[in-house]
């Protein structure tokens, strides 16, 4: 990543984002977004190794959730600079290259709605474009009947989660190639805690 100039920097500032519901089209900027957001953001936790092989797998595009109409951009000068959103399926996190078999729909009535990848360019981190896709994101859960909403949120992300009332259930690590595995958070909360102002 190139270094901001301090005009542009300046201008960003006074920029403003929109978020808007996620379409195909957008995919090849997420592509890109995404790697760029992680090894910018996860490598206070995560080695350049860990990153490298986790981008694609478990830090990916999973093209069901724009299908669904359940993800979400954030669009600042005509740019995407943020994703992020929920899902009805079964799938916890991961991209298309990650999955394997079915991403059968949940029932609102048992399961837990899954927020899903959540990603912010390096340059807009901290001004809220998380929490705002977060917002909306439970907010469309709970209108589609879901009670609970359940994630498997990274190191990096889980002070954001908890933040929004989502408490830790559970730490394992998702394997890698080549022995490599990264570590996550499961953690849920109620629809009834949900911010959904």
């Amino acid at each position: 990543m190139g270094h901001t100039l301090p005009l542009e920097n300046s201008i960003r500032n006074f920029m403003s984002y929109h978020i808007r519901l996620c379409t195909l089209q957008d995919v090849p900027e997420l592509e890109v977004l995404i790697p760029l957001s992680v090894r910018a953001l996860q490598a206070g936790h995560y080695s350049a190794e860990q990153m490298a092989r986790a981008i694609g797998p478990v830090f990916g595009v999973d093209t069901q959730l724009i299908l669904d109409e359940t993800y979400y951009v954030a669009e600042a000068g005509g740019r995407v600079v943020g994703c992020g959103g929920w899902s009805r399926r079964k799938t916890l996190f991961g991209g298309d290259r990650g999955k394997a078999g079915a991403d059968v729909e949940l029932d609102p009535e048992l399961d837990a709605a899954r927020i899903r990848a959540f990603f912010v360019h390096p340059d807009w981190s901290r001004r809220g474009i998380g929490s705002e896709i977060l917002r909306r994101s439970e907010a469309a859960a709970i209108s589609a009947g879901f009670r609970r909403m359940d994630m498997v949120a990274t190191l990096t992300g889980e002070l954001l989660y908890e933040r929004f009332g989502y408490r830790v259930v559970e730490r394992y690590e998702v394997p890698l190639v080549n022995g490599c595995s990264l570590p996550v958070v499961r953690m849920t909360k109620s629809g009834d805690e949900a911010d959904v102002s």
